[in-house]
């Protein structure tokens, strides 16, 4: 079992609802209103740790979408050499200005293993199946 050093008050350590599950919830660290239209960076007053070789994904929570709330970037990624606060940057893309309250869920922090490639320069790639088709390309007669 991994074990990840986390920095943060005690009621805001990242825990999962539900043993098996991938992904734990960030809460909001303090109240905030977001306008209509408006974005802001959500503090969770929690600081990670993450091992080399793996990273964090941060992914908006489905609760978030029905109130008009979305993940800016839609999902972010914590490099593990970042030990500065998680904050959690959300559009308000609803009606009406939305209320975050402090303790809330707003986002999910996943661990996730990977591997660090180099990259080489070439002339020219080999060919594939699939080629330069792009978005759409795929299953589209």
């Amino acid at each position: 079992m991994m074990e990840i050093e986390t920095a943060c008050a005690a009621d805001m350590l990242p825990v999962r609802a539900h043993e098996a599950d991938a992904g734990a919830d960030l809460k909001a660290a303090r109240d905030l209103a977001i306008r209509r239209g408006d974005t802001a960076k959500v503090s969770t007053g929690v600081r990670v740790s993450i091992p080399e070789g793996c990273f964090g994904l941060l992914a908006a929570r489905s609760s978030l979408c029905g109130r008009g709330l979305m993940m800016l970037n839609g999902v972010g990624i914590i490099d593990s050499g970042y030990t500065g606060e998680v904050q959690v940057p959300l559009a308000n893309v609803g009606s009406r200005t939305q209320h975050v309250a402090a303790g809330e869920r707003i986002a999910q922090l996943i661990i996730v293993p990977c591997e660090l490639p180099t990259f080489r320069r070439v002339d020219k790639l080999e060919d594939t199946e699939r080629g330069e088709g792009g978005f759409g390309s795929t299953g589209v007669e």
